[in-house]
């Protein structure tokens, strides 16, 4: 499936396009590998509002939560247009040129009116999913939310139909003159790297590390 054929004007491309895609294959891992999301809104008197979150991608739809007292979310909730952007960091590009240093990103907006999810099991299958996207295969071991903690939380869920990615990848590109300067020039490539486990010192005796944090990695190996 692709937005290619029909981008809305607000996903539209304009600024570097080359870097762009309206591929949903692109948006899609994008949105399974980061961890935040920000949520941006305009609040009840037009001024702008960005909030970060965790998110899950499930299908066509991502959804994002948090506690009822946020007023991002119950905006989101009660019909406010959204922007959501998720950004990975790849590495920093050091040009010759200060106007031209640089960093090589994955990021994607979405666009669109996210709905309140107030049907139980959808939302507790969204909680599911923020989990599993955090932690592949934490579930299983936790305790899940009681009533009154879904009461406490608030879910929406906005459809991807509205979206792009921009990428940036390689080297510097410096104007040619730049090329004969002493300076170095190239990648300094970021990931994101676990640490060993520390386990919570109320933690019963004997309780093994599981595998899912022990070998942790992002993107979660499939």
């Amino acid at each position: 499936m692709s937005t290619e054929d029909a981008p809305k004007d607000r996903a539209r491309l304009r600024r570097k396009r080359e870097r762009g895609s309206h591929d949903r294959a692109v948006i899609d891992a994008i949105l399974d590998e980061g961890l935040i999301a920000h949520v941006g809104i305009a609040d009840e008197r037009g001024r702008p509002v960005v909030t970060p979150t965790l998110h899950a991608r499930c299908g066509d739809t991502v959804y994002c939560h948090g506690a009822v007292s946020s007023r991002t979310l119950r905006a989101l909730g009660g019909g406010a247009e959204a922007c959501v952007t998720v950004t990975l960091l790849d590495g920093l590009v050091l040009a010759r040129s200060a106007m031209h240093h640089s960093a090589n990103y994955r990021s994607v907006m979405l666009f669109g009116v996210a709905r309140p999810v107030s049907e139980p099991h959808e939302k507790l299958a969204a909680l599911r999913a923020i989990v599993e996207h955090i932690v592949p295969g934490r579930w299983a071991d936790i305790g899940h939310p009681s009533e009154n903690e879904l009461r406490a939380t608030t879910v929406v869920a906005l459809g991807i139909a509205e979206a792009s990615a921009k990428v940036r990848s390689g080297q510097p590109i410096d104007d040619e003159e730049d090329y004969a300067l002493a300076a170095w020039a190239g990648v300094l490539p970021l990931r994101s790297v676990a640490g060993s486990p520390e386990p919570d010192p109320r933690m019963p005796a004997g309780v093994p590390v599981p595998g899912y944090a022990r070998d942790y990695e992002r993107p979660p190996a499939r």
